[in-house]
């Protein structure tokens, strides 16, 4: 009886550890503090980012000084997200941005957003849930956030109409989330993905990270998983982005930096190779995690351009020809 009763302590506290080690991954990876204090001017640590510290803050600020209105949605879940519109002119395309992990809008789409209204397109710039004065206190990876990108697409088509064009952008985390919102099926105005420094999948970039942390993925990576369906209440396995293309229907244009310290570059090319017939991916010497276009600024604005300018017209020809077949 003693035996039977010191091994089922032993199994108790073993279980107690494991549950403990999964609420400080949970914690660690996962958890937002209401007390974080968004500081839009905080850059990533690095050297990559050291040398570029005075450029984007300008970039920064000046997206800062524009006036915007600030709207919210109700998530799938009941979550407050919020989201800054920029207008430019009426009847524009829109484009719908989504920030990294821990960044901020202003941050993550300080090149971006200037690039959006330098081509006359107003911009949906969100707080993902968990950030800025968006709801919520789990970070999902882009699990949750892809049906919330379903949220903020419904919400456009509402008040801008079903015919406005629309375009989903992302950095990072933004990108993985676009990508995965790819597999559902998306409203025909919706024309198409520009992702800049996506992971290939949840798992994949949080092996890495471990790996970065000196952890062993190996035996760390059961405890994340678990502490996110059991504290976070989401599934890492649910969706990825290298999958969800597969079931994509509009062209998909991925950036990657070739000096990604923090994503690497061959997780991009991944995603391209799932639906090469629909991705085009540029690579840009030099750049580091998220700053393709600070690196390089007119190769950025050329190439993403060309492929949204090709998208448009695709989409207002077919646009005209299904208002003729109408007509007649």
């Amino acid at each position: 009886m003693k035996k039977r009763i010191l091994a089922a302590l032993g199994v108790t506290g073993t279980a107690a550890a494991g549950t403990g080690i999964a609420y400080f991954a949970y914690r660690k990876a996962f958890y937002s503090s209401p007390k974080r204090k968004e500081n839009i001017y905080k850059l990533p640590d690095g050297e990559q980012y050291e040398k570029e510290r005075r450029v984007m803050h300008s970039l920064i600020s000046e997206m800062d000084m524009i006036r915007y209105e600030q709207v919210f949605i109700k998530s799938f879940d009941g979550l407050k997200l919020a989201a800054r519109y920029y207008h430019v002119s009426d009847n524009a395309p829109l484009q719908i941005q989504f920030h990294g992990y821990r960044g901020s809008a202003l941050r993550d789409f300080c090149g971006g957003n200037k690039l959006a209204r330098e081509m006359g397109h107003n911009t949906l710039v969100v707080d993902q849930r968990a950030h800025g004065k968006s709801e919520g206190r789990t970070i999902s990876f882009g699990i949750n956030e892809r049906r919330d990108c379903l949220s903020w697409i419904e919400y456009a088509n509402r008040r801008f109409g079903k015919e406005i064009p629309v375009i989903l952008s992302g950095v990072s985390m933004g990108a993985a989330t676009v990508l995965m919102a790819a597999e559902f099926k998306l409203p025909e105005n919706v024309v198409c993905i520009l992702a800049d420094s996506p992971y290939s999948s949840p798992e994949a970039i949080i092996r890495k990270v471990c790996g970065d942390m000196k952890f062993n993925a190996g035996l760390m990576y059961p405890f994340i998983d678990f502490g996110a369906r059991a504290f976070g209440k989401f599934d890492l396995t649910e969706a990825n982005p290298e999958d969800a293309v597969r079931k994509a229907k509009i062209p998909i244009m991925i950036i990657h930096g070739e000096d990604d310290r923090f994503v690497p570059c061959e997780m991009s090319k991944a995603i391209r190779n799932a639906s090469p017939e629909l991705i085009v991916r540029e690579t840009f010497p030099k750049a580091g995690h998220g700053i393709s276009y600070v690196i390089d600024t007119a190769r950025y604005k050329e190439v993403t351009g060309k492929f949204i300018h090709k998208c448009l017209e695709e989409y207002y020809g077919k646009h005209k020809a299904d208002e003729k077949t109408m007509i007649s």
